[in-house]
């Protein structure tokens, strides 16, 4: 099927929906740990409090992508999942911030993983769909930036509504969660229903050709059906998608421990506590919003300066280097004291956040058939949540016996098993068309 070439406003305009899902994401990443801490969690059990987002995408996404590669509707292929998804995760982020015990806030996270997993694979195979293969790299290198850019803002809201607004870091409720984390929530629901709309509406999916539509006809959107799909497409999946398995175990084992752990890190380091009632914690959390919401700018910021790299070296190399030098930055977190000095490290972390929100997805566009691309994604999905699942089972049987109850021990074992992932992306034979093609970038729409 012949894809107009779109372009770069175009592309950013299609791309607009991911910064109120990854705003979504990112409230989650720097806030779950501490509300969860503030409702009476102890530290060795976040991991398995953490189980939703594992669990809800490991069978939300590869269901709801074979089932958008089966959907026809006025509203087009993916959008519907886009919209559905969009309107749960408001109304999720909404309530989170008011729960009034650990379970309550449990089982909304629950709602607003699966919520957010609805909307993402069908948002990646909606770019695979609607860009030529030589406008891969740009189009989900752009993701990665909106990525970067919205969980830039969503780390720092709590610290903008403290030094822009003024409101008081250690005001509280009756059950110690700050009240700028309920504003910092009441925003990402916001944005969330309200860039997805922007989106689908500027940029719409293309109709699908007769002969396509006749084939859908034929395919029945059943539970029964969706799963065979799955299976058999599994069963048929690209080599070179397989090696990329042992790369994401790795990363995304120590990306879930160095979320989990990183704020906690911080109090011990800076204002030697792990007390989460304490005004050195709540500091500790402000300070990785802060050095959270400046890696995610740097990987703003980097997501265009990889695609000429990405263009000349391919995604393979590029990603390597960049899992190392994010790896290496982490590893170095808890041996520093000055807090200004966080914000170094937090340099090669951006760099590996931009490579691995884009390029993973470059490599898998290039192997996988484009009439099977929703539900790959959603496999693809599987790389990264049962690496956490395996996080969840296992770090607690260890965190206070091998890593001696110390956050500090979490962190820096986090970092040297990215290391270890990007070194394992050199195992991955991508195919040379794979994203080594040059993006297309229209003339008279500028570069980067």
């Amino acid at each position: 099927m012949y894809k107009p070439i779109l372009s770069l406003s175009q592309i950013v305009q299609m791309n607009v929906g991911f910064l109120g899902l990854q705003f979504s994401f990112g409230l989650q990443q720097s806030n779950m740990g501490p509300i969860y801490s503030y409702l009476g969690a102890d530290e060795a059990s976040l991991p398995i409090l953490s189980l939703a987002g594992p669990i809800t995408g490991l069978l939300v996404q590869p269901i709801v992508g074979a089932m958008s590669d089966r959907t026809s509707s006025k509203l087009g292929r993916r959008t519907p999942y886009f919209l559905i998804g969009a309107i749960l995760c408001s109304l999720s982020l909404l309530a989170m911030p008011y729960s009034s015990a650990l379970w309550m806030a449990a089982s909304l996270l629950w709602i607003l993983d699966a919520a957010n997993n609805v909307t993402l694979e069908p948002y990646r195979a909606y770019v695979s769909d609607r860009l030529e293969k030589e406008q891969h790299s740009l189009g989900f290198l752009c993701q990665a930036a909106f990525t970067g850019l919205a969980q830039t803002l969503s780390y720092l809201a709590p610290s903008i509504l403290v030094y822009w607004f003024g409101m008081d870091k250690d005001a509280v409720d009756e059950n110690n969660i700050p009240h700028i984390t309920k504003i910092a929530f009441m925003v990402g629901a916001v944005l969330s229903i309200t860039t997805i709309l922007f989106s689908v509406l500027r940029v719409k999916e293309l109709p699908l050709p007769a002969a396509e539509l006749e084939k859908l006809k034929t395919k029945k959107i059943t539970v029964g059906e969706t799963l065979a799909e799955i299976w058999l497409a599994i069963k048929e999946m690209p080599k070179p998608m397989r090696q990329m398995a042992v790369m994401m175990l790795f990363v995304w084992y120590g990306l879930a421990t160095y979320w989990q752990y990183v704020a906690y890190a911080l109090a011990r380091s800076l204002f030697n506590t792990n007390d989460p009632t304490s005004e050195g914690f709540r500091d500790a959390v402000l300070i990785n919003g802060q050095i959270g919401g400046f890696y995610n700018a740097v990987a703003f910021a980097g997501a265009f300066a990889l695609v000429p790299f990405a263009r000349r070296f391919g995604p393979r190399l590029v990603h390597t280097v960049c899992m190392v030098l994010a790896g290496a930055g982490v590893m170095m977190l808890p041996g520093i004291q000055d807090r200004w000095l966080l914000f170094i490290p937090m340099i090669g972390m951006g760099l590996g956040w931009a490579s691995l929100m884009g390029n993973p997805y470059v490599m898998l566009a290039g192997t996988v058939p484009p009439e099977r691309v929703g539900v790959y994604m959603g496999i693809f999905n599987m790389f990264i949540v049962i690496p956490m699942l395996i996080n969840a089972a296992t770090l607690p049987l260890f965190y206070n016996s091998w890593l001696g109850g110390d956050s500090r021990n979490a962190v820096m074992l986090a970092g040297a098993l990215m290391v270890i992932g990007g070194l394992a992306t050199l195992l991955v034979k991508v195919p040379t068309e794979a994203g080594n093609a040059p993006a297309a970038v229209p003339q008279g729409t500028g570069g980067h």
